[in-house]
């Protein structure tokens, strides 16, 4: 129960259907969808579309999705939506420029993007109303404009050095500005494209003249991509993959994305009795860094493309290598940081999942990666590029080496959890590097302390990363000076750790029960 004493929200309650994103906007677009008669697929689609303009630093339609889908309870199917690398993008050709990194603001970065692709795919399967219907009201707001909400704002301010170029900067500053909180912006390119979408389905951007914008785009800056590597961009349907976690299946995409990490961090702290009151909140949190650490060094030397690389999923999940891995950990000592080639620490991205009356639950993730991903545009379609392909190694014989189609090491990651069989909660943290963890520690507040999606949500977050112990400054100082006498290298966090949504189904009273990010500007609704 919610002390109401405590400053806080409430976890939204509602029977018919249900709706959480990052974006108020986007929230209430979902939600129109259900109340209108759509169905949960529906509401996702048309909620990730309107986060893709008004959330224009987190997402969009020049990037990549994942996406877990559940009918009616039965065990999710997973798609990727995830892009590849251009044909001729070798890694000989990096190693021979000694080119050690793919630097994010470069069109060697620029992934060809899955997510249209993989709307498109979702709504054919699942979907029950015109895609144009769905893509509609984003596109108004993209032409008409939308109010910037605040951390929104605050982010645009942080990366304001990205978006300096011309091109960039005519579509993402308000008279050379990033805008304020309540200020009014507009894309509409990007409303005239999304309006082609919902016409003419994937064509309309993988082929004509969407795609030949973008492709002379990124080759005017030295890109590899060909309109070919366009026309042959398809997500792929595959298995999720899970593991138990307190008497619940957690269910994640597998690689190339990092939803394994997730499972084998969950592994190894379901061997510890976190929910004792005897264990102390400083041990949960030192018990999390350090089962990070034992994950973490093997996400960032094993997982990869398994369509070029094997990975060895049921290898990791075994009980052997949980116990491996807890043997190491000590509680009065820290294992080594781990070190970290490509990507961010403060990557943005939505996160939504959505719940019909009739059950259907959607766990749908959509990213640019960093922050205004590339930061290149085509200007004539209004599309922002993402940069996952900064994810990529220029080391020839690595797992996550860049080779011609290939998918590059991903962060984003959807989950749903499932109990005796049926699904009972899409869920889902954003924030870069950190997402693995913070399935974790979510799932951890909830099914060993009792926390609802709202206060899970909401609760303190840490990440070790890169040697370092980040703590969110909301942790108490008690705390935070025990985590350091252990050996922790404490670091506060200046930018808030990810941002989470979730909805629980209760099944046996009818009733659903959403979590929202407080982090972030947006909330759950339902009817």
């Amino acid at each position: 129960m919610r002390d109401f004493n405590v400053r806080g929200r409430s976890a939204a309650y509602a029977a018919n259907g249900m709706v959480a994103t990052s974006a108020p906007r986007a929230t209430l677009a979902g939600l129109d969808v259900l109340r209108s008669g759509g169905n949960a697929m529906d509401a996702a689609i048309a909620a990730v579309a309107m986060q893709s303009v008004v959330e224009p630093e987190s997402t969009g339609i020049g990037g990549d999705c994942f996406v877990l889908y559940s009918r009616q309870g039965a065990p999710p199917v997973a798609l990727n939506g995830s892009g590849r690398a251009p044909q001729k993008a070798t890694v000989e050709w990096y190693a021979q420029r000694q080119m050690r990194d793919i630097e994010v603001q470069t069109p060697h970065a620029v992934t060809i993007p899955g997510a249209v692709d993989a709307w498109c795919t979702l709504h054919a399967q699942y979907g029950s109303k015109p895609m144009a219907e769905l893509l509609e009201p984003a596109a108004k707001a993209a032409e008409d404009g939308y109010v910037v909400t605040p951390r929104v704002s605050y982010d645009w301010h942080r990366l304001e050095w990205k978006l300096q170029d011309p091109v960039t900067a005519s579509l993402f500053l308000k008279d050379g500005k990033p805008p304020k909180p309540g200020d009014t912006m507009k894309n509409p390119p990007l409303a005239r494209t999304l309006r082609r979408i919902g016409r003419d389905g994937r064509a309309a951007f993988y082929e004509g003249a969407v795609a030949r914008e973008i492709v002379a785009r990124l080759k005017s800056l030295g890109g590899l991509h060909e309109e070919e590597d366009f026309a042959a961009q398809r997500a792929e349907w595959v298995e999720p993959i899970h593991a138990a976690y307190r008497g619940y299946e957690v269910y994640e995409c597998p690689p190339n994305g990092q939803g394994l990490a997730a499972l084998m961090i969950l592994r190894q702290l379901e061997g510890f009795a976190l929910g004792d009151e005897s264990v102390s909140e400083a041990d949960r949190l030192h018990l999390l860094a350090e089962a990070t650490k034992s994950a973490y060094r093997v996400r960032d030397d094993r997982f990869a493309d398994p369509a070029q690389v094997a990975v060895d999923v049921e290898g990791f999940l075994s009980d052997a290598w949980a116990e491996r891995a807890r043997r190491q950990i000590r509680m009065d000592a820290v294992l080594p940081g781990n070190e970290w080639h490509g990507g961010t620490l403060h990557s943005d991205t939505v996160y939504l999942c959505a719940v019909d009356r009739d059950g259907n639950a959607c766990s749908f993730i959509n990213s640019l990666f960093s922050n205004f991903g590339s930061s290149i545009v085509a200007p004539e379609s209004g599309v922002l590029l993402q940069n996952r392909g900064s994810g990529f190694r220029t080391i020839p014989g690595h797992p996550n080496a860049i080779a011609p189609g290939k998918r590059p090491f991903h962060t984003i990651i959807p989950a749903m959890l499932a109990k005796d069989g049926r699904a009972v909660m899409p869920f889902g943290v954003m924030g870069g590097q950190y997402q693995a963890v913070g399935h974790a520690h979510f799932l951890h507040r909830m099914l060993d302390r009792g926390m609802d999606p709202q206060q899970a949500a909401e609760a303190p977050r840490s990440f070790a990363w890169r040697g370092k112990l980040r703590i969110e400054p909301t942790h108490p100082q008690p705390i935070v000076a025990d985590l350091a006498r252990r050996g922790h290298d404490i670091e506060i966090a200046k930018v808030p750790l990810g941002g989470c949504q979730a909805i629980w189904i209760d099944r046996e009273r009818g009733v659903l029960i959403g979590g929202s990010e407080p982090r972030k500007d947006g909330l759950a609704l339902g009817y």
